[in-house]
């Protein structure tokens, strides 16, 4: 099953993506007489299900072509973004950083999220600004001291992400991360919630960081030093996950962006997820 968000009449809107469109949760709820919740956090929290799946073949005539929607970022308020560096031995040596022998995890707050299309404001602050493709693994049920063989029961769901730094920042003195990864719009994510189930071995999936249509870098969700279910474990370990939480696994490679670029994750088999940069006065 797959989930976005679309903003429609100025607001976020919950939809199911089925083959033949997308089918707003409004829609289902006006048709059917359901009581979905409309937001797409809230459902997860509540528990995705096949239910809501089924509803939404059942309102044929209500499907809208993706080209007629725009996409919002799944959602603007996750409880908790995780984010993971140099989880490629690649992208390692682009920073000539020491590679960690556990995860390297940092936070980012909820005012950095923006979805699909929505412009990468590049600070006065930083003269270096990277955009970093990386698959996004979304928390499903709340999740404590988990194994890692039991991780992924855990998941919700994967999606596409863009998460940027001010690289020069950074490069200053590692203890500024927080800094160089917590501006405005430094993070983006969607177009689609696509459950576990339409990911039969989320090691296969190749992530690849592009700008202007060319691609800079590509690898294998397997060439990570710490696999999605190490992760959730991992973390699990450190604290309390709670559905909606977002765990941003790291990226084969950072590319440089500046005004005017299109930075690009792509995903095979998931989709594409694009933003504009531009520079910022203030």
């Amino acid at each position: 099953m797959r989930y976005c968000t679309v903003v429609h009449e100025g607001r976020d809107e919950a939809a199911v993506v089925l083959a033949h469109g997308i089918v707003l949760v409004r829609d289902i709820n006006q048709r059917l007489g359901k009581a979905w919740p409309t937001d797409l956090l809230t459902l997860i929290r509540q528990g995705l299900s096949a239910a809501l799946n089924a509803d939404a073949f059942a309102c044929s005539g209500l499907y809208r072509r993706p080209s007629e929607v725009r996409f919002g970022p799944l959602y603007r308020h996750p409880r908790m973004i995780w984010g993971i560096g140099l989880n490629y031995r690649d992208h390692a040596s682009d920073l000539n950083a020491v590679y960690p022998d556990e995860p390297a995890s940092f936070v980012k707050g909820d005012h950095t999220v923006i979805g699909p299309g929505e412009p990468i404001e590049l600070p006065p602050e930083s003269r270096r600004v990277t955009a970093e493709a990386e698959l996004g693994v979304i928390i499903g049920r709340r999740c404590r001291r988990v194994s890692e063989a039991d991780a992924l029961d855990h998941v919700a769901g994967y999606c596409l992400i863009l998460d940027m730094t001010a690289e020069d920042i950074l490069q200053k003195n590692p203890r500024y991360l927080t800094r160089s990864k917590n501006f405005d719009t430094f993070f983006s994510f969607g177009p689609e919630l696509i459950t576990p189930d339409e990911v039969p071995n989320v090691l296969d999936l190749e992530v690849g960081t592009w700008k202007n249509g060319v691609l800079h870098r590509a690898n294998h969700v397997r060439a990570m030093q710490f696999p999605p279910a190490t992760l959730v474990s991992f973390h699990s370990h450190v604290m309390t996950m709670e559905p909606g939480d977002i765990l941003s696994t790291g990226t084969p490679g950072a590319v440089p962006i500046e005004h005017g670029d299109v930075a690009e994750c792509r995903i095979a088999g998931l989709g594409t997820l694009l933003n504009p940069a531009r520079r910022s006065h203030g």
